[in-house]
């Protein structure tokens, strides 16, 4: 949570006699509608952020308590936050929160039906690790995240794919369960048949923390933004999945290895998958972002006979998401040298309400044979 956060809800609670009280927010509807609540009666003006609802002004009650209310959302889970005359914070009744390293955003559910892949629903449920180490190449102290189908045994001699899931910049190693539901998705695709059982690793996605230390601007250094990609590419190899490959009960060869991210992420599985094909025989990259364009440079080896190796490469990017010239341009790239891929293109921005519908799409696709 920023200091400027911090200050608002430390003034809101000054201020306001009935910042104490209950106040319901957000107030979840059933057709869909949502009522957002915020106690501030000393503000000026207060507005509600929030995904697929153009930013609204909202209005203030006789106890001064604002409130506005949607039109009816479709059925998913939505960040958003509140700005107290021009000062943004998050929802203090709301202890659903998208943490982030940069601006933690609180989070709403609009329920949908047992269909939708990140709902939890009546099925057995996988666990989820998380890993604490001594990073030589980051100099730091970091974790990384696995999740275990259900049904794993340690101690059995059954050993199982794996699939190393990557965040975005700004976010941390747990954003792929606390957000993205990663845990859930898979639950519900290995329960329904549609999925391999596999473990998921979610390692810390930086190879340095000085890209996320100076804030958004340090992601136009060129160099630092290359020395982060190259770093956390010898902190995977070098660090993460030797300590998998130790602890679990994993297959070690290509074909059971998937890499796949969101945004840098989706950058980082390119140019660590495209780059390692001996290690990766599934690659997956939702709206990559912070990819160096000179594509030949950054895949210097790739050409056709990479199709003898790649088992899946798969591509997708959302329609109104200011990345999306960028990814077809990889896109057209990849047809030119004559490389297989899938390109999906669909609605929606640069955000987990695309990311979420992508990896329920992805996974089920990895560890197959080729004739199912």
């Amino acid at each position: 949570m920023s200091i400027r956060t911090c200050t608002v809800l430390f003034l809101l609670a000054a201020v306001n006699p009935a910042f104490s009280q209950r106040i319901i927010s957000p107030d979840v509807q059933t057709d869909g509608r949502v009522t957002f609540r915020l106690a501030a009666p000393k503000a000026n003006e207060v507005q509600l952020q929030c995904e697929g609802v153009p930013g609204r002004k909202m209005l203030k009650d006789d106890r001064g308590v604002w409130s506005f209310t949607t039109e009816p959302l479709t059925p998913d889970i939505y960040a958003y936050s509140f700005q107290v005359d021009g000062l943004r914070t998050i929802d203090p009744n709301n202890p659903l929160l998208k943490y982030n390293l940069l601006n933690t955003d609180s989070q709403v559910h609009v329920p949908g039906p047992a269909t939708l892949p990140w709902e939890i629903n009546d099925v057995p449920h996988g666990q989820l690790h998380r890993h604490f180490y001594k990073s030589t190449v980051g100099s730091d102290e970091r974790d990384f995240y696995v999740y275990t189908p259900p049904g794993y045994d340690p101690a059995a001699r059954h050993r199982y794919p794996v699939l190393y899931l990557l965040h975005g910049h700004s976010d941390d190693a747990s954003a792929w369960t606390g957000v993205g539901r990663a845990n859930v998705i898979l639950d519900n695709l290995i329960a329904g048949k549609r999925a391999q059982p596999m473990l998921i690793v979610m390692p810390l996605g930086y190879g340095t923390m000085e890209i996320v230390r100076g804030g958004w601007q340090r992601v136009r250094n060129p160099e630092l933004w290359q020395r982060n990609q190259d770093k956390f590419r010898e902190s995977l190899l070098n660090e993460v999945m030797p300590q998998v490959e130790r602890s679990y009960r994993v297959k070690a060869d290509r074909n059971s290895r998937a890499i796949a991210g969101l945004s840098m992420g989706g950058s980082e599985s390119l140019m660590v998958g495209l780059n390692a094909l001996d290690r990766f025989a599934w690659l997956g990259a939702f709206s990559s972002g912070g990819l160096n364009t000179n594509y030949s440079v950054v895949f210097p080896a790739l050409n056709e006979k990479a199709n003898r190796q790649l088992r899946l490469l798969w591509l997708g990017c959302g329609e109104q998401d200011g990345l999306l010239a960028s990814n077809q341009s990889l896109s057209e790239w990849l047809t030119a040298k004559g490389i297989r891929h899938t390109w999906v293109q669909t609605p929606g921005q640069h955000s987990f309400r695309v990311w979420r519908r992508y990896l329920a799409e992805f996974v089920p696709l990895l560890f197959r044979d080729k004739s199912e």
